[in-house]
């Protein structure tokens, strides 16, 4: 009984039907399909399957997910990240406090505080390591002091300005300089305040060889010009070029902005770099 139920179901999976579409007007047949359950229900399974396949690839690999509830965007997983850091640096800080709190106890009750610096291996006896002087060792210094007993040019003064006279600058923006070039601090450019949204320019022409975002300076841009010169553009707002177009001097390439958390109000960081060098740009551009 058993089998022969079974034997009927899978008989009316198999049987065929037939839809007919009909013009309602001659009777005539236009369309007609032969099908059975069992294709209706292998049909719907697979496209159900195919979509639901769509569905999970377009929500793991496109922006699409970030708009799902409770899938953080990108603001809030750079915030995440910067968190982290926070965390990590605060950790440290808290570290170094305790030993301070333990060091002061520990000289109110009459010790000795521990030296942090010396107690991380206390087994090393430095008087003991010898440095001997090989042979190759020997030979190499002797070889490298006969080549620079006549070489001046470890004299020679290197404080004098490159020269980019045949070479006409664009100011980037036009505005108020508010901070110069220092190397003694880092500071490797020139900031200069502008207009709210106005157009930053391209100096020279040039390929833009990056265009990204990082967490320090924001929305940042370089382009690699003739004379291995390169120009950078920091704390941009929005980036209007992307790596690999080809820029001309004076073409707009970024708008001025605020981004990037080394700055304090909305301005442009611009920095010219020679030979891998930094130069200051207002010794070639009148901002």
């Amino acid at each position: 009984m058993v089998k022969e139920k079974k034997k009927k179901i899978v008989n009316k999976l198999k049987h065929k039907y037939r839809l007919i579409i009909y013009n309602d007007n001659t009777f005539e047949e236009v369309w007609f399909m032969r099908l059975s359950r069992l294709n209706l229900f292998s049909v719907v399974g697979s496209g159900l399957i195919l979509f639901i396949t769509a569905i999970t690839v377009l929500i793991a690999f496109t922006p699409i997910r970030e708009f799902i509830p409770g899938y953080p965007d990108g603001n809030m997983r750079r915030n995440i990240i910067n968190n982290a850091y926070k965390l990590d640096s605060l950790e440290h800080e808290l570290e170094i406090r305790d030993r301070y709190f333990e060091s002061i106890n520990t000289i109110i009750r009459g010790g000795t505080p521990l030296s942090y610096e010396n107690s991380q291996d206390t087994s090393i006896r430095y008087e003991e390591i010898t440095f001997d002087k090989s042979e190759h060792d020997s030979l190499l210094r002797q070889q490298i002091e006969e080549e620079e007993l006549f070489n001046l040019s470890i004299l020679a003064k290197t404080t004098d300005k490159t020269d980019f006279s045949s070479i006409h600058f664009f100011p980037p923006v036009k505005g108020l300089v508010t901070n110069s070039f220092d190397p003694n601090s880092n500071h490797f450019g020139t900031d200069v305040v502008a207009a709210p949204n106005k157009l930053v320019a391209a100096a020279l022409d040039g390929t833009v060889n990056i265009a990204t975002w990082t967490l320090e300076t924001g929305y940042v841009l370089q382009i690699q010009h003739n004379n291995n010169l390169i120009s950078i553009y920091k704390h941009n707002s929005e980036l209007l070029k992307k790596v690999g177009n080809h820029v001309t001097a004076g073409e707009a390439i970024a708008i001025i902005g605020n981004s990037g958390e080394l700055t304090s109000g909305p301005h442009l960081h611009f920095e010219l770099w020679h030979n891998g060098t930094p130069i200051d740009p207002e010794d070639y551009i009148a901002f």
